[in-house]
């Protein structure tokens, strides 16, 4: 037999682990073991929508679209700019994220509410003022539902889009549900419970958006500029456009980011799906959870 049929699953290990590192971080491990291994009550059950969309390799390119939508709230984007450390940090920055979101997803319900309080505090000491002297504070409920508003809506339009079991629509608007949960434990005044409800929320932000100088400026370095080798740019690429292309058109424009549906749907969607394919392909799921909701 030829020898490279043996070498595959070694392949796929150092692929999967090489993964992992990036987005869980050095300790991932141990946090993963602990999230899904430790016995309590959870807030959602095995079989709930969140748990389908955010364990789906589509997080992938939904988070990376959700950042670049996010950013066109002139407050939001101040506070990250001033605040987050992107540039600096941003694998520390996308690995924290992740393990919130594996944490309230995942994890037992202490674990969850502590990571929420970890998150409120947080929030609670980033405030400031913008170039033109408008002030926000990362607590604020309203600027909080914008944030989460725009998360929600990236992380399912990338799962119905490339995830490998796209949700019908009850599963969508249980995903949206399951999603309102944790929204309303972290601050966010009545969260959309539906899908319907969130397409109604995402327009009524949208007279506050545009994009600011700095809005561009984390387009150009998210998408231009990703601190990553050489050889992992031309995925990163795939991933870019996807992640562009899963932003609504009226969202494009203020970034300086193109809209070519044609081009989109023949050439940019098959290798989003590709990409996809390829990165479940590599990540070993995690053990089945313990505990009941």
């Amino acid at each position: 037999m030829d020898q490279s049929v043996h070498r595959i699953p070694s392949v796929r290990r150092q692929l999967g682990s090489s993964l992992f590192a990036r987005v869980a971080g050095p300790s991932g491990a141990e946090t993963r073991a602990r999230i899904h291994e430790t016995p309590g009550p959870r807030w959602f059950g095995p079989d709930r929508p969140i748990r389908t969309v955010h364990g789906d390799a589509s997080m992938f390119i939904g988070g990376l679209s959700a950042l670049l939508l996010q950013s066109l709230h002139p407050l939001a984007m101040a506070a990250v700019a001033a605040h987050s450390g992107y540039r600096g940090d941003p694998w520390g920055r996308l690995q924290r994220t992740s393990t919130f979101l594996a944490v309230t997803t995942y994890g037992t319900a202490d674990d969850a509410r502590d990571a929420v309080e970890s998150v409120r505090a947080v929030h609670a000491r980033v405030a400031g003022t913008t170039r033109s002297g408008e002030p926000y504070r990362a607590s604020d409920p309203h600027l909080l539902g914008w944030v989460h508003v725009a998360e929600v809506y990236s992380f399912l339009s990338a799962h119905q889009r490339y995830g490998k079991h796209p949700l019908d629509t009850a599963g969508c608007d249980g995903y949206v549900a399951d999603a309102a949960r944790v929204a309303e434990a972290l601050g966010v005044s009545d969260p959309p419970r539906d899908r319907a409800g969130l397409a109604e929320r995402l327009a009524a932000y949208r007279p506050e958006l545009g994009a600011t100088q700095e809005a561009r400026e984390a387009a150009r370095f998210m998408l231009r500029h990703p601190p990553l080798p050489w050889a992992a740019r031309a995925p990163y690429a795939v991933l870019a456009a996807n992640a562009v292309a899963l932003l609504p058109p009226w969202a494009r424009k203020p970034l300086g980011l193109p809209y070519a549906p044609v081009l989109e749907r023949r050439c940019v969607h098959p290798t989003g799906a590709a990409l996809t394919g390829a990165i479940r392909w590599a990540m070993v799921p995690p053990p089945p959870p313990s505990g009941q909701p």
